[in-house]
């Protein structure tokens, strides 16, 4: 028997609660530094985790299973519509080359860190696939790896409060370094530029969105969503995921995965109708308020003893992978002869995402780095949930 104050069945107050949570939480991150600094994401959670714990949100109820089921699917190809890989080739190279060698990196960590806590962390398989996915790509990695292997919601949480932590740590250690000796001496920096006071404003630009932009922009997601369920659930009957042949497995992680081919789909749809999709205004707005949806009711059945219970030991586990990415950068930088601030932002864009590498570039003012790191920390929202599924199904084997 449901003891909460809102009934599992009140379907508006519920839908309610979610939309307008998810919209304070963006509004106070953009509004307050202090709540930029804690993240929207974490405010979302940790609000959400509140009203349920004072008894005020039911645990369960069908709201949430459909922000799982539509909302999550739709935004993966919202956010990943201005991806553009002929122009990711053309103009950031060198930042490319580096961004992959840090996305190793993240790689080496995850599976250092799983072994070392296999024992210690419930779901460890499955948090190391929404993490390795997350540190590669961002958010909409972690929200598609989280329904994917269907990670019980109070680990989604413990996980998504310490990797905040973590990300803010990181955060301060990537700032810090172009300020040490030891680092200028052993790496290339270009002079730093004095950063304008109106340039995060100005790069930050409101975006005009018209009717038609936002028709094209659900009417397409809806498509290619509807597409790849279709195609994942063919293949999952040709490979069986309860197999016990590791390859019938992955292959069943991989062509029977709907997150999977809608990544696919939606790359091959880029690449091949580039106009189309550079033209649409709106869809980074829309697919990331879709994500924030996905915060708040990831926290709406978290625990709070459980998080407080698991947050250290997964904050130890992130700490090791987001580690491992930053000395593996530095360690094939200095190999490659690459430039400090090349290595230190595709550090941040694999482990924070772009916007947050873009956000640093302009703080240090590396203006010409600003749109190449964008274009390469959108990659790794491409390839992703490719790396996340394939260590998170090859961890399995191990639990």
């Amino acid at each position: 028997m449901n003891s909460s104050f809102i009934s599992p069945d009140d379907v508006w107050v519920l839908w309610g609660f979610i939309a307008m949570w998810a919209a304070v939480s963006i509004y106070l991150e953009q509004r307050f530094r202090w709540a930029a600094a804690v993240s929207g994401a974490v405010l979302a959670l940790g609000g959400a985790m509140a009203f349920t714990n004072a008894g005020i949100l039911p645990t369960e109820s069908p709201v949430y299973d459909a922000v799982w089921t539509y909302v999550v699917p739709l935004a993966i190809p919202l956010l990943l519509f201005q991806i553009n890989l002929r122009k990711i080739v053309r103009e950031s190279r060198r930042l490319l080359f580096v961004f992959c060698i840090s996305s190793v990196g993240t790689v080496i960590g995850s599976m250092i860190a799983f072994f070392l806590f296999k024992q210690q962390i419930p779901y460890l398989d499955k948090i190391g696939g929404m993490i390795s996915a997350s540190y590669i790509g961002g958010g909409v990695n972690f929200a598609a790896m989280a329904a994917k292997f269907q990670t019980p919601g109070e680990y989604v949480s413990s996980t998504v409060v310490a990797d905040n932590f973590m990300m803010a740590l990181l955060f301060f250690i990537l700032m810090g370094i172009p300020a040490l000796k030891w680092f200028q001496k052993q790496f290339s920096v270009s002079e730093i530029a004095a950063p304008e006071k109106n340039q995060a404003e100005s790069y930050w630009k409101r975006n005009e969105m018209s009717l038609r932009d936002i028709a094209l922009n659900m009417g397409t997601a809806f498509a290619i969503v509807v597409v790849s369920v279709k195609t994942a659930a063919f293949f999952q009957g040709l490979f069986p995921s309860e197999s016990d042949s590791f390859i019938v497995r992955l292959l069943s992680g991989i062509l029977g995965d709907q997150y999977l081919v809608l990544t696919t789909l939606t790359l091959a749809a880029t690449f091949a109708f580039p106009r189309y999709f550079e033209k649409m205004r709106g869809t980074q707005e829309i697919g990331t308020y879709m994500i924030y949806l996905f915060f708040v009711v990831i926290g709406i059945p978290a625990d709070l003893r459980i998080i407080l219970i698991n947050a250290p030991l997964l904050l130890a586990f992130v700490f090791i992978v987001a580690i491992s990415n930053l000395l593996v950068s530095l360690a094939a930088g200095r190999i490659f002869r690459f430039r400090l601030e090349e290595i230190l932002l595709a550090c941040n864009a694999s482990v924070g995402g772009p916007t947050t590498a873009a956000a640093m570039a302009i703080a240090k003012g590396w203006r010409e780095l600003v749109a190449p790191i964008m274009l390469v920390g959108t990659f790794g929202y491409l390839i992703g949930n490719y790396v996340g599924t394939l260590l998170g199904t090859w961890f399995s084997s191990f639990v």
